[in-house]
């Protein structure tokens, strides 16, 4: 199979979700305090920081390390995290709704406390499911989100061969885009999510080896952030999933 040079995917800023989740889940509320749809949350001014700190850092690659085309998630706050990323270059950007964030259905806005008290039987059926199986009513499981990813890997690899990738979306298609580039297994996926929360503005970067195969580089790197000066933030360590 044809291969991509470096594939990399950069999670989007904070964003006033990420904020209102947190606060939600520390103060025991059954839902977050949203005005909008998720398709239309914005970046917190913490998350535009973060942003514009991932451009500066993508201004530091030497030319030939630097993506050749940047495919973004629709979502709002992916929107706003490529745009100020990638403000004053050249690089070709679409987007692609594959990329957006994973959709909860009837558990979208509750914190976990609220899935608990208003869907109990939603709770228990998720919990004998697993993660990586159970789909709420109305949303996706995370194999739903793995088969369209599955679907625009296959894409990248026909349209871009050779060439250097930058993707930016949401911090389950980090988890899974491992699982499909690597080939791992359930149980290794869920080993990862035990242990990582995928930061606001991190980096994740797969390279070619000699092999032509897709080997991992960084994972889930915020160095770049404390570089150039924003605050990584760690939000999602209270507020995971609403089950």
């Amino acid at each position: 199979m044809a291969e991509l040079a470096t594939l990399w995917i950069v999670r989007h800023g904070e964003s006033t979700a990420n904020v209102a989740a947190t606060h939600a889940e520390a103060s025991g509320a059954e839902l977050i305090d949203l005005p909008h749809r998720d398709a239309d949350v914005p970046l917190s001014a913490t998350g535009e920081d973060q942003a514009r700190a991932t451009g500066r850092w993508l201004a530091e690659l030497p030319d030939a390390k630097r993506p050749d085309v940047a495919v973004v998630s629709p979502y709002l706050r992916a929107v706003q995290t490529s745009r100020l990323a990638l403000a004053g270059t050249d690089i070709p950007v679409h987007r692609d709704e594959r990329l957006r964030d994973r959709e909860l259905g009837i558990l979208d806005g509750l914190t976990g406390h609220g899935v608990r008290r208003r869907y109990p039987d939603e709770a228990d059926r998720r919990e004998r499911l697993g993660k990586f199986y159970y789909r709420p009513p109305g949303g996706e499981s995370w194999t739903d989100v793995a088969l369209r990813l599955r679907t625009l890997l296959g894409d990248l690899r026909r349209d871009h061969e050779g060439c250097r990738v930058l993707l930016f979306g949401h911090d389950a298609l980090v988890f899974l885009l491992r699982y499909l580039v690597e080939g791992l297994t359930e149980d290794e996926l869920m080993a990862l999510t035990r242990q990582d929360v995928i930061a606001n503005c991190s980096i994740t970067e797969w390279s070619a080896d000699s092999e032509d195969r897709l080997a991992l580089t960084a994972f889930n790197h915020v160095e770049h952030l404390r570089q150039q000066g924003a605050q990584p933030t760690r939000e999602d360590e209270i507020h995971a999933e609403p089950v």
